[in-house]
């Protein structure tokens, strides 16, 4: 399918296209949660979508689109604790099994304890919050795609954790989120991203909530992915994937080859997108995870 320059010019912009996917709450016994959902209005929760430590449910933008219509899948993405409409955790220093408890309360609010397991996706400081959940309750979990991994830092010297905590607690004291999101925005993205696809990751960063960022920052210095992947490769039957784009420099292919070698999982390379993924490379994301993108859809009879 072809898109013509006229037909850009009438597609709304990104920030205006969210609105067709409101934010909705859902009280659970340990603390609200907001999301955003897409496919299917009832049955069984298919996919759900974690977003990284500088965005929201929002960065989903392009997978929710994917899945309007299609009343194959029920497809959520949430704001994490701290963010959004999000209650904060109650912890100062949470780790992600804190992270990853909420989620699964969150998700019996829509009975998927007893539906068929579903496909778990993390972006970023969210893949530890996904690997987390995934280890919580294998049995819920068929598929875990982690894009752009952040590791943690747990692996560090005390050293090197203490300095990333300040530095990354310092800019926002000193920036504020606007002024972090004016900053790094343009950093999640390829040096070839849309004025509009920058405008829109700077946007959501903007929006962060100091104390949930603080606490998710928390989360990253003491985070340890690997561990918890390598407790889910035996005897557990979950099929894990990894990819990342080839012009990330927030958290490098390199480093994402690695932990794919580290499981023995296969990793994808998307080709030519920066850190945030699925804003860049929307159709490579959305095929990653098991949804149709328009171009699929405009081919089906």
């Amino acid at each position: 399918m072809t898109i013509t320059q006229s037909d850009a010019k009438a597609r709304p912009a990104l920030a205006d296209r969210l609105q067709g996917y409101a934010l909705r709450r859902v009280v659970t016994p340990v603390g609200t949660v907001a999301y955003r959902e897409s496919g299917a209005a009832a049955g069984a929760v298919t996919h759900v979508l974690l977003h990284g430590i500088g965005s929201a449910s929002a960065s989903w933008l392009m997978q929710l689109e994917a899945a309007a219509g299609d009343d194959t899948v029920r497809v959520l993405a949430w704001d994490a604790p701290g963010y959004g409409g999000s209650d904060a955790l109650s912890m100062a220093e949470p780790v992600a099994a804190d992270y990853a408890q909420r989620l699964w309360a969150w998700l019996d609010a829509f009975g998927a304890s007893t539906a068929e397991p579903l496909t778990l996706v993390g972006h970023s400081l969210g893949c530890l919050m996904a690997a987390s959940a995934a280890r919580q309750a294998a049995h819920r979990v068929k598929n875990l795609v982690l894009l752009s991994p952040a590791q943690g830092y747990a692996r560090a010297t005390a050293a090197e954790r203490a300095q990333k905590l300040y530095e990354r607690l310092d800019n926002l004291a000193k920036l504020g989120p606007l002024g972090m999101a004016q900053r790094r925005g343009a950093a999640m993205l390829s040096p070839n991203a849309t004025a509009g696809q920058v405008a829109f990751v700077q946007n959501t960063m903007a929006q962060i909530h100091p104390a949930g960022y603080t606490q998710a920052v928390r989360l990253l210095v003491g985070g340890d992915l690997l561990t918890d992947l390598s407790a889910l490769t035996c005897p557990v039957a979950i099929a894990i994937a990894i990819a990342s784009g080839s012009a990330d420099s927030v958290t490098p292919p390199a480093g994402c080859i690695a932990a794919a070698a580290h499981i023995g999982a296969p990793y994808t390379s998307i080709a030519g997108a920066g850190h945030a993924c699925a804003v860049e490379a929307p159709d490579e994301v959305s095929r990653l995870i098991g949804l149709a993108t328009t171009i699929d859809r405009a081919a089906t009879p």
